[in-house]
């Protein structure tokens, strides 16, 4: 069987020059410096000195790892996997006393939320942030419900959230009746909203909302009405606001929305029997082009249960595509755009798991995250919500 992972083609970096968090973003990143030195870059014993602390934490320590993360960290996860599944899994240690999340900002908020006051959680770089979560501030949201309020729709309104919210939005979506969704279970999320409700507001990116109501829903792109927060009244008449089904909030995942139509039909005309598989977060015209369309986790399913030889273009993180080339050699596996995306999402790198690593090993507990008790009371509300829906799951014990 020929090994194909050599045509696996690097992207170029994209204009932005964010390419697996090597420059910084204002407009989207935190940007908050850890105290203390880290180690440089360039020490060569870095892996050493990662292995050795952890060594020395033992099972005081559990580390995440996001599916986006680079490879240079995941080798030291104790748990792969997609944002909530983590979270889950860091609910069920409750022996651990430090969860180290290699992630970004809200996922480490949603293992807060499900572990023990006992327990700390640890970003070991506080600048890694979604920039879709911030897209949606807790005062844009209020202001928005007052606006539906004003239009007469807010009672029959049913707020759902994405997991890659901040906490403030998941609090306010428990208060307000609604529920969390996954990119896996979105559509069971929207069918329990719309047994409650008349309509959903969906936050914060508009793509997995409209993706889900169309095409497993059933609804039609004249039920969709888009909601910009940064217009007056979300630039919408009432009678729009009335008459729509899928109220959508104006957010977008910066990675998934760089995939366009353009790049689907390069790409089979480069490689005619290519299979494009991508993130229901891409934009709805890439969404209908594409083969197949799933969460991070069945893409990775999917890869695993293909054909040997086949040809794959996958429209997701770039650090998920990479690793999966090097994970299936009898099959090519493309990078579905020709420039790499901006991403703070794999933002955490060696050195800064490194400097958290050591901290908590010297007994210093560093970049804790800490959600305050009345935004963890209406969060878990609204994320058990979710776990109470059929064939979701049942929520981590206590």
């Amino acid at each position: 069987m020929a090994d194909v992972t050599n045509t696996f083609t690097e992207p170029e970096p994209s204009a932005l020059l964010l390419l697996l968090g090597q420059e910084s973003d204002a407009f989207s990143e935190r940007g908050v410096d850890c105290p203390g030195d880290l180690p440089a870059p360039s020490d060569p014993g870095l892996v050493e000195r990662a292995w050795a602390a952890k060594k020395a934490l033992g099972d005081r320590a559990f580390i995440l790892g996001h599916h986006y993360q680079r490879d240079e960290v995941i080798q030291f996860a104790d748990v792969t996997g997609d944002s909530f599944k983590l979270a889950q899994q860091a609910a069920a240690r409750p022996d651990s006393e430090f969860i180290i999340f290699c992630g970004v900002h809200f996922m480490a908020e949603s293992a807060d939320i499900l572990t023990t006051d006992d327990q700390s959680v640890v970003l070991p770089d506080m600048a890694a942030g979604c920039s879709m979560a911030d897209m949606a501030a807790a005062d844009q949201v209020q202001a928005a419900w007052q606006t539906l309020e004003a239009a007469g729709v807010a009672d029959v309104t049913i707020p759902v959230t994405y997991m890659n919210s901040t906490a403030a939005i998941k609090a306010f979506t428990g208060e307000h009746g609604g529920t969390i969704c996954t990119s896996s279970n979105a559509d069971k999320s929207l069918a329990w909203a719309f047994e409650q409700g008349e309509k959903v507001l969906f936050l914060p990116d508009q793509h997995l909302g409209r993706n889900t109501a169309v095409l497993q829903r059933g609804l039609s792109l004249d039920d969709c009405v888009v909601f910009d927060p940064h217009k007056p009244g979300g630039g919408l008449s009432r009678e729009q606001l009335r008459e729509a089904k899928m109220i959508l909030w104006r957010g977008h995942c910066s990675v998934h929305g760089r995939f366009t139509e353009e790049s689907v039909d390069e790409i089979r005309a480069k490689v005619p029997n290519v299979n494009v598989l991508v993130h229901p977060e891409c934009t709805h015209e890439v969404v209908l082009k594409a083969d197949y369309v799933g969460s991070t986790e069945y893409i990775i399913q999917t890869l695993n249960a293909a054909e040997p030889g086949s040809a794959w273009a996958i429209g997701t993180e770039l650090n998920l595509v990479r690793r999966l080339a090097r994970q299936h050699p009898d099959k090519e596996i493309m990078f579905l755009d020709r420039t790499g995306c901006c991403s703070t999402m794999n933002r955490i790198d060696l050195p800064h798991l490194v400097w958290a690593l050591e901290s908590l090993a010297a007994d210093r507990v560093v970049n804790q995250i800490v959600v305050d008790a009345e935004t963890q009371k209406w969060a878990r509300v609204a994320l058990d919500r979710m776990l109470a829906l059929p064939g979701v799951g049942v929520r981590p014990a206590d």
